[in-house]
């Protein structure tokens, strides 16, 4: 278990060699050389980022030598959000810049999974892989702005097409083979893609997976899928002889093996990609962004905010299905080596992604809160493995609690800097996140990222600090949608952004910004839970809640005024009035008496997104009333059985004698 530690605790300060090593410091210096300004620390420099924004993000092309056939006619058009328009006139190639500047004999992937055993592939074989599948995309028929969805594990080959994509101009999205045909189907029948890529199958926890029906189901239900390029995966055996407009991966480039890697000039709103929203309560957005907007916000993101230098290796778990696969890929542009794993984090134990990082020798290891949480509920020992190459640990999905952070130093590494980001798909990267500058406190995000003007609005629509508020932005970014696929006029986009603050980004989560300039991170808005004029968010409930041993996950929601705990326990224990009244004394210790749960119930497992965040609003919107329906997308979800015992407990709670 995690130590006891306070909110706030400092744990850890960068040393004056670490900062002084790091790029941040290095881009510091930079500015004051070309640009005459001079920034004492992280804070003043933030300020002007968000101040001086067009000045700032400038810096940014100047600093990373963005390469352009065609000279940008002005940085922004205009300060607005929704409609600004970055860097008009640019022509540049997202998958150039991967290229650009690389030792051909380094290794660019590292990749290991349940099915086959660690491979390395240098900048060399990459190029030339990426240069065979463009060159077979070409041949076949797929021009620029054509759709291209793959339904791929997180391996080499996922990497490899979607550069080969990004080179000629095609738009890429792609889709976890964990996801069922509705669920792939949903997302990719909006964007109506020409070519397919896919695996028969997939290993996860042990256990194989065939997913040719899957294939066949979404083949049959998007016509406008003229052929399917085969991966055989699962069975490196598999043949496509009865597969109509299907070829094998090899066939695919076979006839072109011998082709130079060339890139497309495109706009810098060129589409690069369509990432998919969770979609728990309507069809999942599907938000469209841009070679340019991506490429400068992931130099960002990855050379300053997460410090990757060239020859260090950067490992996030994740799936082809999450946006951090795709900021797994931008780690090649600071010339990192980039670690994938496919597979079960927690098969054959949870040692097993401690001991994959020191086999890798991973510098940055990305994870998720609930899998930090997990080791240390599990008292697993990553320090036992040779973790010395090993200099930072990542943490996003949901909020960190103190005891995390507290149980890293403890049992991972004391000597590590511990980045706990958050931020969205909606802009495929952070918001709030890690600085090689910054200490790190217990339980608190370390800053507010270059660029990213958040701010917490509180009920009258000011900025405070130091209280909790709703995250917005009162600034754009280049790595905002450029629009939802198919959405006629903009009404979408702006209603998922802009309808609550008009010319304010308004993101959905609770924040509480700090003097000191650190901040935290407290859930959802929409599923806050206030009483008697206090308000709390979830994420403290969960913290209290699932920092008890018996307890294995959490869902808390507020039910006409009635705070609801549902518990998974571990195995071996039961919910008894006795432990009820331990969790309700947890909870007034570490959280308030004027939260503590009106009922208690224990439920086999949280209904949880694709993507693994809880379904809070979507299972309070059933429990008032709302029709399933209309209260959830079951595509969305992951465990789609774990509904069943709230579906019931909907119509309990409305019968004449409730809870």
């Amino acid at each position: 278990m995690g130590q006891l530690v306070k909110e706030g605790e400092l744990l850890w300060q960068p040393s004056d060699d670490f900062q002084k090593q790091s790029n941040m410091v290095d881009y510091m210096k930079w500015l004051q050389s070309n640009k005459n300004l001079h920034f004492k620390n992280y804070e003043e420099m933030w300020k002007w980022s968000v101040t001086e924004i067009e000045s700032f993000w400038e810096s940014l092309w100047d600093y990373f030598l963005i390469k352009s056939t065609a000279d940008y006619l002005q940085v922004l058009s205009e300060r607005k959000m929704p409609g600004a328009k970055w860097f008009t006139g640019a022509k540049l190639n997202y998958a150039e810049h991967i290229f650009r500047n690389v030792n051909e004999n380094d290794i660019a992937i590292l990749a290991k999974s349940e099915l086959r055993p660690l491979e390395k592939m240098t900048w060399s074989t990459l190029n030339k892989n990426v240069a065979a599948f463009a060159a077979g995309l070409k041949k076949s028929g797929i021009k620029k702005g054509d759709c291209v969805a793959a339904y791929l594990p997180n391996i080499p080959e996922a990497i490899i097409a979607f550069l080969a994509c990004a080179s000629i101009g095609a738009v890429w999205s792609s889709a976890s083979p964990d996801f069922g045909a509705p669920t792939v189907v949903e997302r990719f029948k909006q964007i109506e893609p020409k070519l397919l890529i896919a695996v028969d199958g997939y290993r996860y926890g042990g256990k194989n997976f065939n997913r040719m029906k899957t294939v066949k189901d979404i083949k049959k239900a998007i016509p406008t899928i003229g052929m399917t390029v085969m991966l055989p995966y699962l069975n490196e055996e598999f043949s496509c002889d009865e597969c109509k407009s299907t070829m094998l991966w090899k066939q695919f480039i076979a006839e072109v093996d011998d082709e130079t890697l060339q890139f497309l000039p495109l706009d810098f709103e060129h589409p690069l990609w369509i990432l998919f929203s969770s979609g728990t309560t309507g069809i999942p957005k599907a938000i469209v962004q841009g070679h340019g907007g991506i490429l400068l916000e992931h130099l960002k993101q990855c050379v300053l905010h997460m410090d990757l230098k060239r020859g260090e290796r950067f490992f996030w778990f994740t799936t082809t299905g999450w946006m951090m696969w795709n900021v797994v890929v931008s780690g090649l542009l600071a010339g990192s080596a980039i670690v994938l794993y496919d597979g079960s984090p927690g098969f054959p134990t949870l040692d097993n992604l401690w001991q994959f990082a020191a086999e890798t020798e991973t510098t940055l290891f990305g994870t998720s809160a609930s899998f930090l949480l997990s080791c240390m509920n599990k008292q697993i020992e990553p320090s036992k493995f040779n973790l010395s190459h090993l200099k930072t640990i990542g943490s996003t999905g949901s909020p960190l609690p103190p005891e995390g952070f507290s149980w890293v130093y403890s049992h991972v590494k004391h000597d590590l800097w511990l980045a706990s980001v958050s931020g969205g798909t909606d802009i495929c990267s952070a918001f709030v996140g890690g600085s090689p500058l910054m200490p790190v406190h217990a339980g608190e995000i370390q800053c507010r990222e270059l660029g990213a003007k958040v701010e917490a609005f509180n009920d009258e629509g000011e900025s405070v600090m130091n209280e909790v508020g709703e995250l917005v932005l009162t600034e754009p970014m280049p790595s905002m949608p450029l629009y939802f696929w198919n959405d006629q006029n903009g009404e979408r986009y702006s209603e998922s952004y802009f309808s609550f603050y008009p010319g304010v980004w308004r993101h959905g989560d609770w924040i509480k910004i700090f003097s000191k300039g650190s901040c935290q991170i407290y859930g959802r808005s929409d599923s806050t839970i206030n009483r008697g004029g206090i308000r709390i968010g979830t994420s403290e409930i969960y913290s209290a809640v699932e920092g008890m041993e018996e307890i294995a996950d959490s869902l808390v929601i507020d039910v006409c005024n009635n705070i609801v705990l549902f518990v998974v326990l571990e195995k071996g224990n039961l919910l008894t009035e006795a432990f009820a009244t331990r969790i309700r004394k947890q909870i007034r210790q570490v959280c308030s008496p004027r939260h503590i749960p009106n009922q208690i119930y224990e439920i086999t497992s949280v209904p949880r997104t694709l993507n693994g965040k809880k379904l809070e609003v979507p299972i309070k919107r059933i429990l008032t009333g709302t029709p399933v329906s209309k209260a959830v997308n079951i595509g969305s979800l992951s465990n789609p059985h774990s509904l069943d015992f709230f579906i019931k407990f909907a119509e309990r709670i409305q019968s004449p004698d409730p809870l």
